[in-house]
């Protein structure tokens, strides 16, 4: 699905050649600081990288529309943000945006109870606290109904108990759907436990 060769960015990443498969759930693992964040953002085109070549089922990244290509590989950030108003509102501006079918009150009431967040569609979007901010942003995700998903340390702001949760159920989200993952992820545990590759970054390198 994806291929990287020979890509530099700035001092901080330097890949001489990486493939990423179609339909697998990859962990990106490593030191703060290595470059894993940075290559996520590269893998939907949010950054461009300074030199080298980028993949995107055999067609070159630069060639795609950004918008377009951003509804197929949609990034989930460590800290994302949500729009003013209330969990319905969250929703309905997603699609709105990307241009998607407006989905009815029970499709949404189905992706909270998913990413266990126990809130009603009228609560305000403003006063949830990080970890269920970060839980209605990954439910936002699932919405766009992506062929990648792209997360970096969805559970960071998630007690061990819930991250593991959130973490079996976004993967299986994935493999019943045959979609791609690609997951940073600061927990070793959780890459042994459900990636089927992990890629561990060092220094911006790609570690034997």
């Amino acid at each position: 699905m994806f291929k990287l060769e020979n890509v530099k960015f700035k001092d901080i990443l330097e890949i001489e050649n990486l493939e990423i498969e179609d339909n697998l759930i990859t962990a990106i693992l490593g030191p703060s600081g290595g470059g894993k964040t940075t290559i996520l953002k590269l893998l939907n085109n949010m950054i461009s990288a300074d030199s080298g070549k980028i993949y995107y089922q055999g067609k070159e990244i630069e060639e795609y529309n950004p918008i377009k290509l951003r509804r197929k590989v949609v990034m989930l950030p460590q800290d994302p943000e949500l729009f003013k108003g209330n969990i319905k509102d969250n929703f309905r501006i997603t699609e709105e945006i990307t241009s998607s079918e407006l989905s009815d009150e029970e499709a949404y009431e189905n992706l909270l109870k998913k990413v266990s967040l126990p809130k009603s569609l009228s609560d305000n979007a403003a006063d949830l606290s990080g970890g269920e901010k970060q839980r209605l942003a990954l439910a936002r995700v699932m919405l766009l109904e992506p062929d990648t998903l792209l997360l970096d340390e969805p559970s960071s702001s998630l007690d061990l108990q819930t991250e593991e949760k959130i973490i079996n159920m976004v993967v299986k989200y994935a493999k019943d759907n045959c979609r791609t993952m690609v997951m940073v992820t600061h927990n070793p545990n959780i890459a042994e436990e459900f990636a089927d590759r992990i890629i561990n970054i060092e220094e911006g390198k790609v570690a034997e």
